[in-house]
């Protein structure tokens, strides 16, 4: 397997006046291509500002950080922006979807950045929601959307550009039990056609679906575990 996501040993510390507050300690990491993996660890432990250099969101003090074989660790924000919009997926816990817009114009806004004509747009839109099981809501706005709903909109959106990975932020965490289960039936789905999955989570049993799961404490990797999801397996 060819590694997608290269972690060389990764710092990032934030300041508070003199005061340096170390958050990652020396993380070195590799995430394959199609792997489904769950980052957990309780609060503080750094896994939300790891999520944030994964994501491209954030540049780590020190160390260096391959994605998709470029050098990415101290790239300036105009160049890791580009990064994320043709590299990377992104859901979050909140959807973030815009509501003055149907679903279709919140799957196709991702496309208006690199150039896709309306018709492209259009198209690739329905398609996306059709792949998450929704085209049937395609002109409805997020307000008339159940949680459910709203998430697969942004899973729909997460993929409407094809990045090579999904990375989903507590997607589960506004929806109840039965919802996250088809959420991350969807997932699964999106790992068997061949996008690798990387899911930040604090549920044990949603990290259950992921097939590997790292578990971060205090700045550091605490363990690195292959796992077998029966549950992912019976989708």
């Amino acid at each position: 397997m060819s590694s997608i996501i290269h972690l060389d040993n990764i710092s990032k510390s934030y300041y508070l006046g003199k005061q340096e507050l170390k958050v990652l300690k020396n993380i070195s990491l590799d995430i394959n291509k199609n792997e489904y993996v769950a980052l957990m660890g309780p609060s503080g432990s750094g896994k939300s500002t790891l999520m944030n250099i994964l994501g491209c969101l954030d540049s780590p003090t020190s160390g260096k950080y391959i994605l998709n074989g470029k050098d990415v660790s101290q790239m300036p924000d105009n160049d890791l922006a580009a990064v994320r919009n043709k590299d990377i997926g992104f859901v979050f816990q909140q959807f973030n979807l815009l509501p003055r817009l149907t679903a279709a114009e919140n799957v196709a806004l991702p496309l208006v950045y690199n150039g896709s004509s309306k018709k492209q747009r259009i198209e690739m839109s329905l398609e996306m929601l059709k792949r998450v099981g929704l085209e049937d809501r395609s002109h409805h706005k997020p307000n008339e959307l159940s949680g459910g709903q709203g998430q697969r909109v942004a899973i729909a959106r997460a993929l409407v550009n094809t990045p090579a990975i999904i990375l989903a932020d507590e997607p589960t965490g506004n929806l109840d039990s039965k919802t996250s289960v088809e959420i991350m039936e969807i997932f699964g789905k999106i790992h068997d056609e061949g996008n690798t999955v990387i899911l930040v989570t604090h549920e044990e049993d949603i990290a259950a679906f992921a097939h590997r799961v790292v578990r971060l404490r205090d700045g550091v990797i605490e363990s690195d575990t292959i796992t077998k999801s029966s549950r992912l397996q019976t989708i």
